[in-house]
């Protein structure tokens, strides 16, 4: 399953200094705005502890993590939505994105330019929020036009879907993004191929330096997905060994923020394990074993008879799968089991 997570914000928030400490690549950090035009990309492994653990018990020859795609997408401004600072590239680029990562500037620094000459967190991501709303109002328009004249035609499939673009339109006019107007599966499935920007999930990265301006951006974000890190110190924690960080006692917070891009899309992981691999594999939270099988191969959903699945824990407790069955920690479950984050599975088709 790709993920890819599009890491957005003003100029000279941080969000290429993020990147490069995620992803240990070089990457273009000059202080100046739009120094990123074409997106850079990397691969980040999701960390996870029960991996080590289950391959030593295993005996695996190798370990395969799941991985997030992060994208440092070039500063958004205000006006992007129209064209301004290269917009309509940018606003292309987050399309492309399953979630994104809001880097927002909450410290003072003469140093660094701020693209509107001063620190306001609130403002920032209103503007950013705003930018992405105008763009999905257009696409709303667009989309509206075509519907209309279809549901002239008494097109009952249409008549539906501008309903539903109606409401989509009602709560983009009120500066909300789409993704608070809550769906049905079935009415989503209508209009999931408008792809718009504000559905996706945000996670937002409150870049702090001493905590200086911590107060006037956290009750904004209090009930948002937010993570707070200094980036300029994660940089140099990625440039450190773990037993150089470790003596100067500074710790990263850079898993906390993979393990929340993880959570805002909505996924899971179940794992397999055995003498050839131990393996992650994502998927959406609440799925069935069936569905959970496609992950492997789509003949593990389409030839589905039963899956033999175990907590991870119990599985170490039992020190191997036939001790674990012996003693009853192993179950046998059909095509409802709705398959739990740390499961370790094993499909029969």
């Amino acid at each position: 399953m790709s993920l890819k997570v599009g890491i957005v914000g003003l100029p000279n928030v941080g969000k290429s200094t993020l990147f490069k400490a995620l992803t240990k690549n070089p990457v273009d950090i000059a202080n100046y705005p739009f120094c990123t035009i074409e997106p850079n990309v990397g691969i980040v492994k999701v960390p996870d502890v029960r991996l080590e653990k289950l391959a030593k018990m295993s005996k695996s020859a190798k370990i395969v993590p799941t991985v997030i795609e992060f994208v440092d997408i070039a500063g958004l401004v205000k006006g992007a939505a129209e064209g301004e600072g290269l917009g309509n590239k940018f606003l292309s680029h987050i399309r492309e994105v399953d979630a994104i990562a809001q880097v927002v500037r909450i410290f003072e620094d003469k140093n660094i330019t701020h693209v509107h000459d001063k620190i306001d967190p609130q403002n920032d991501i209103e503007i950013i929020n705003t930018e992405l709303i105008i763009a999905d109002l257009d696409t709303v328009a667009k989309r509206m036009s075509k519907l209309e004249k279809e549901a002239r035609g008494q097109n009952k499939e249409a008549i539906k879907t501008l309903e539903i673009v109606k409401k989509i339109k009602d709560i983009l006019d009120q500066g909300k993004l789409a993704c608070e107007l809550k769906l049905s599966d079935e009415d989503f499935s209508l209009v999931r191929d408008m792809q718009l920007l504000t559905w996706k999930p945000v996670l937002y990265i409150l870049n702090t330096k001493d905590n200086s301006l911590g107060n006037s951006v956290s009750k904004f974000t209090e009930n948002l997905p937010s993570v707070r890190m200094d980036i300029k110190i994660e940089e140099e924690l990625s440039q450190m060994s773990a037993e150089e960080a470790a003596e100067l006692g500074m710790k990263s917070n850079l898993d906390e923020l993979i393990l929340k891009s993880y959570e805002i899309l909505n996924l899971i992981t179940f794992l397999t394990t055995g003498e050839d691999e131990t393996r992650a594999w994502t998927i959406k939270k609440d799925s069935t074993a069936p569905i959970a099988g496609r992950a492997i191969h789509s003949d593990f959903e389409e030839k589905f008879i039963r899956a033999d699945v175990i907590n991870w824990k119990k599985l170490l407790e039992a020190e191997s799968w036939a001790k674990a069955r012996d003693l009853g920690t192993l179950r046998t479950e059909g095509k409802e089991y709705i398959v739990q984050d740390g499961d370790v599975v094993e499909f029969k088709i």
